[in-house]
């Protein structure tokens, strides 16, 4: 028996007295609509926050994993340089929601993260701003999308160490307000069929960009094959230690890499599923595929910045660098 995705069909199902009904879209047009500057793969594993030594970290690390921090570094200065977005919306799959999708509403999540795999690695204090008029406007969209969708509003929200790791990574000074989505893990654990509601959420996600007039890069948060050692070396950063899994994981990594750097995304998406399957990659999760579906699956090349593995899971650091949100996109430089 297929496995089945959760939708809901008509706007009685859709809605508790609880939770009512958003009111019809309006959009926008002409001179104020939004944009998408940028899409950025941008992977977390704790291990570079960690390497990074930032004071709001409390383990104490001697770096490692360079390759990914330096490509990091180029990044960052691009975003507070050149791009100057308005907002960062992050898609992560370690906000798991069992059931539909989950966008921040809270004004300033901030609290206390032990990442619980690694706690020797991640104790993090995490304090940002949410762009709320944004977050309501994609958890608007993706309703009128016809998905399951929550705002997440509870002020005692924890946040999970994948969104964490990807913004302080991308910008940790925090000062640019964010808009985080969570993973619908039901779908996805069991089955491929929920990429194509992750493709779906990407589509309302543009939307949302486009009738707030704000200037937005999306980030995806997550590694490529995700196959792993079962033991760390000591110390962590031990960079002699490091490899990939296996010679196949590596070779479907950078298979899909190259087809990235030459602008195929729509080979990409069709190999998306057998790629999984053969390397776990963490791209199940859907972030790859719901910001390649709010960028329109764009026909330029990424800019592949630095592949590295982390205990032997391969990770790229990569920009797709886009002007407006679709048709006519160009390169910004670099």
């Amino acid at each position: 028996m297929p496995h089945q995705v959760f939708r809901v069909p008509t706007p009685q199902q859709r809605f508790s007295e609880r939770e009512p009904a958003p009111a019809a879209v309006e959009r926008r047009g002409g001179g104020s609509s939004g944009e998408i500057l940028a899409g950025f793969l941008a992977p977390h594993p704790p291990h570079l926050v960690y390497a990074e030594n930032p004071p709001a970290n409390e383990p104490r690390s001697e770096g490692g994993w360079e390759v990914l921090r330096w490509a990091y570094q180029d990044i960052r200065r691009k975003i507070r340089e050149e791009l100057r977005p308005d907002v960062i919306v992050i898609h992560a799959p370690h906000w798991i929601t069992m059931i539909g999708h989950h966008v921040n509403c809270v004004p300033n999540p901030r609290g206390f993260s032990v990442e619980p795999i690694f706690p020797d690695l991640l104790r993090f204090h995490y304090d940002f701003k949410t762009d709320v008029p944004l977050a309501e406007a994609v958890y608007e969209e993706a309703v009128s999308e016809g998905l399951v969708a929550r705002r997440m509003d509870h002020p005692g929200v924890r946040i999970d160490y994948a969104t964490i790791g990807s913004l302080y990574l991308l910008n940790p000074e925090g000062d640019i307000p964010v808009v985080s989505l969570s993973c619908n893990n039901n779908p996805y654990f069991y089955t491929h069929e929920g990429l194509d509601d992750m493709e779906r959420l990407g589509t309302a996600t543009r939307r949302a960009i486009e009738r707030s007039g704000k200037r937005v890069i999306l980030a995806a948060s997550n590694s490529l094959s995700h196959i792993h050692f079962d033991e760390t070396p000591n110390p962590p950063e031990d960079m002699s230690k490091e490899h990939p899994m296996t010679f196949d994981a590596y070779r479907w990594d950078i298979r899909m890499l190259e087809l990235l750097r030459r602008g195929r995304t729509r080979e990409v998406r069709e190999l998306i599923p057998e790629y999984i399957e053969a390397t776990a990659a963490e791209i199940k999760g859907g972030a790859l595929s719901w910001m390649l579906s709010a960028m329109e699956w764009p026909e330029i090349p990424a800019r592949v910045l630095g592949y590295q593995t982390v205990i032997g899971t391969g990770n790229a650091v990569a920009e797709w660098p886009l002007v407006g949100n679709g048709n006519g996109s160009a390169y910004l430089g670099g």
